[in-house]
């Protein structure tokens, strides 16, 4: 920790072993930050990230990368939500994830919840650098405020790229100083959950998803790749999880 927060760089690497399974080499675990590998499920190995501390706070910084290499399969989850909260540090927290997936490679990027709690200010950045034949499941899911109050200020920026192309680059903002009409009919209409699940697989380039409903206020988009997007708004972190479990489900 310093004068102006906590800083945390965590980082995975999984690897082919060989023998038709995925070995972590490298699994390192920094501040609250806290990586632990889990038991496998055929070919793919588990890690999940626990929470050492509270935060990100006010003045934090925290990064956490994972590269799957060719052949490895990863499925990376959380033992709970992630709670932004305000510090005695002033200013933004960051979270940044980089994520990159090797040709033949896959990674299934399934957190839990991130909640913005009042008087919170945080900026997080997802990046997904995938090549070409690269398999990748990866859900977001962000709740505005603890039960009964106000959300704080959250920005969250989402890029990921196929074989050099950016397919999606987006980023949100919600909370006090956040662009005007946020809470608005054309955006969250009072919800307070919101969610985003890309999933990225070679074979859409061939076989393209078209775009549909897939519940009440959620939409299925094929993106500019092998890829689609399902951007969902909901009263609540439980009903959101429906939705896009259901449209995961939906996709096979």
């Amino acid at each position: 920790m310093t004068a102006t927060g906590v800083r945390a760089d965590a980082r995975i690497v999984a690897r082919a072993d060989g023998r038709g399974g995925t070995a972590l080499p490298v699994l390192d675990s920094d501040g609250p930050l806290a990586l632990r590998r889990t038991r496998s499920s055929g070919t793919e190995a588990k890690v999940m990230v626990v929470g050492a501390m509270s935060g990100p706070l006010g003045g934090d910084r925290f990064t956490l990368t994972a590269r799957v290499e060719e052949g490895a399969r990863l499925h990376v989850g959380s033992a709970a939500a992630t709670l932004a909260l305000p510090g005695q540090t002033k200013g933004e927290a960051r979270y940044d994830v980089r994520l990159d997936v090797a040709d033949g490679a896959e990674l299934n990027w399934l957190p839990e919840q991130l909640i913005s709690a009042r008087g919170s200010d945080l900026h997080v950045t997802t990046r997904a650098e995938l090549g070409a034949a690269a398999r990748l499941v990866l859900r977001e899911e962000q709740v505005l405020g603890r039960s009964g109050e106000d959300p704080g200020r959250l920005t969250s920026r989402l890029t990921v790229r196929v074989a050099g192309r950016t397919v999606l680059d987006q980023e949100l903002s919600y909370g006090p100083g956040a662009p005007g009409g946020w809470d608005g009919p054309a955006v969250l209409a009072g919800h307070r959950a919101v969610g985003q699940l890309v999933v990225v697989r070679p074979e859409f380039a061939d076989r393209p998803v078209g775009a549909r409903m897939v519940g009440e206020c959620a939409a299925l988009i094929p993106l500019a790749g092998p890829a689609v997007l399902v951007s969902a708004v909901a009263p609540d972190a439980l009903r959101l999880r429906r939705v896009l479990d259901g449209a995961l489900a939906g996709l096979g």
